[in-house]
């Protein structure tokens, strides 16, 4: 029994899905081949699987050799385009899979094949797939036969990773993208081949079964002909859940109101159910993910202001931190059971530039001072005589709120610095600087930098940024109010000897990793012994 990926692959550029671009371009070289008798003799095809390369190499092979051709409409019907349906047993369609055929005494044997002219065909076409496997002899090789090929040859080089062919191919082929297919219209093929078929379906199975591809219309076609053999002729959407292990809907809006709330107890019985269920915990990883982009993209719409939005996007971006974790780990409950509850604890966490500058937390409330302490009650006395009434004492003005906390001392002004510089992504390589100032002062509203005159090689780039808005803008952050950076340096020809030793170990990288690893800070530093 033919399955539903090989029955309805495509036959004619017009079938095509999600390629449009590609079949235009393609379409437009078969016209102007069959006007002037020119067409490229060799091509790249170059995307994920499963998007329609290899059909569209078999395609051109018949547009190119149908006996009414070059065409962009094969007949089907002549003996070229019949040879095309089957390459294995066609003298003039040669299929090489690369990855099975990578070393270069093959590649020298299709230099020699191919001056063998067509048996019966208008041209004989090379359809080399997986084309990145091949090794850098075998490419050498490959590349004498493209730059100069005879005028009955045609190549269509085919490849998931474009990256890994070598430039002196690149150059000269055409290539040709071969892009993922949205979910929508992968549905709708869904949808065509059911009713083609007579399968009935239900709900938004399709939808599950399309966007279980992830873009390639031959892994939602087996995965479409996997159900139908499960649900008895039929596409039922419980079916396609249990098949693909994707977790209910209900369940996922249910870890995401427990999100929102941070309700550590629900994730976890939430976690518990999913194992009880035998559930695919990487698929329930990326069904919260998407669901978390979704949510991200109704805050941005919503313009309820930056607090919210800012809070979804911290938790998606730690879920998606953990992803590697969760792929590694031979213990995924319990990855995804952390990442969950640390998720739900972020609005009551400090993110690090506010820990290193001793502000407040991010995220939450500010304390207000509360109600003085009750004094213990003083042992019962007899009543005194009963004078003249003094006016109860007034209670003292509420304390004003403390302003924002600047790093005492230069150790803790260093890490701050450096700490503020780190986490912005165009000006981590100026990170070590504040490690390696002699002197570092904050004279508001200028931060003062000195540096050993040994250094100012090394600190062209620091010195050249300093005006920078976005390095005063990361600066201002740990000292508010900043305005501008002053750097100075040492004489280099000052004796080495005005150095403190205690300066040199501060700019040992080994002694500043250990500083960050540990989250310490150096209060002094003094020699034993």
């Amino acid at each position: 029994m033919t399955t539903l990926a090989l029955k309805y692959r495509p036959r004619l550029l017009s079938d095509l899905v999600g390629q449009e671009g590609s079949v235009k371009a393609l379409a437009n070289a078969l016209k102007r081949a069959k006007e002037s008798g020119r067409i490229h003799q060799a091509y790249l095809f170059a995307g994920v699987r499963g998007t329609g390369k290899t059909s569209t190499a078999r395609i051109l092979a018949r547009a190119l050799n149908c006996a009414e051709g070059p065409t962009a409409t094969p007949c089907g019907v002549c003996d070229p385009c019949r040879a095309a349906e089957q390459p294995d047993s066609s003298l003039d369609i040669v299929e090489i899979d690369a990855a099975s055929r990578a070393s270069v005494a093959d590649a020298r044997a299709l230099r020699e094949q191919v001056q063998t002219r067509p048996a019966f065909c208008r041209y004989r076409i090379y359809i080399i797939d997986e084309v990145h496997m091949l090794s850098t002899e075998a490419f050498n090789a490959l590349l004498k036969v493209i730059e100069e090929p005879p005028p009955h040859a045609i190549f269509v080089l085919a490849t998931t990773e474009l990256q890994d062919v070598p430039d002196t191919i690149k150059s000269r082929v055409q290539i040709f993208p071969f892009r993922l297919i949205p979910v929508g219209l992968i549905e709708g093929r869904l949808r065509h081949v059911c009713e083609q078929e007579g399968v009935t379906f239900e709900g938004e199975s399709l939808r599950l079964v399309a966007e279980a591809g992830q873009g390639s219309m031959r892994d939602a076609l087996t995965i479409l002909d996997r159900v139908i053999s499960a649900g008895d002729g039929t596409v039922q959407e419980e079916a396609v859940r249990e098949q693909l292990g994707i977790v209910s809907a209900h369940l996922v809006q249910g870890v995401m109101s427990a999100l929102a709330i941070g309700d550590s107890a629900a994730l976890v019985e939430a976690c518990r159910e999913l194992n009880e269920q035998g559930a695919d915990w990487a698929t329930f990883w990326r069904e919260l993910v998407l669901a978390f982009r979704d949510r991200l993209e109704q805050e941005a719409r919503s313009g309820r202001g930056p607090q919210d939005l800012l809070r979804w996007a911290r938790m998606l971006n730690l879920l998606l931190s953990r992803e590697r974790d969760l792929r590694d780990s031979s213990l995924p409950r319990v990855v995804v059971e952390l990442a969950l509850v640390t998720a739900a604890q972020l609005p009551h966490l400090a993110p690090l530039d506010a820990l290193v500058s001793g502000g407040a937390t991010a995220g939450a409330a500010p304390r207000t001072a509360g109600p003085p302490p009750v004094p213990p009650k003083a042992p019962q006395v007899a009543p005194a005589p009963e004078g003249p009434r003094r006016p109860a004492p007034q209670p003292p003005p509420p304390a004003a709120p403390a302003p924002p906390r600047v790093p005492a001392t230069a150790d803790q002004l260093r890490t701050a610095c450096a700490e503020a510089l780190r986490q912005v992504p165009g000006l981590r390589g100026l990170a070590t600087a504040p490690q390696l100032a002699s002197d570092l002062r904050w004279e508001a509203p200028i931060l003062r930098f000195r540096f050993p005159g040994n250094v100012r090689q090394t600190l062209q780039d620091f010195e050249r940024e300093k005006a920078s808005p976005h390095l005063l803008a990361a600066l201002a952050g740990v000292l508010p109010g900043l305005q501008a950076v002053a750097v100075s340096f040492d004489d280099p020809e000052q004796p080495a000897a005005a150095e403190r030793p205690e300066d040199r170990l501060r700019r040992e990288p080994a002694f500043q990793e250990l500083l960050r690893l540990s989250g310490g800070e150096v209060l002094e530093i003094r020699r034993e012994g």
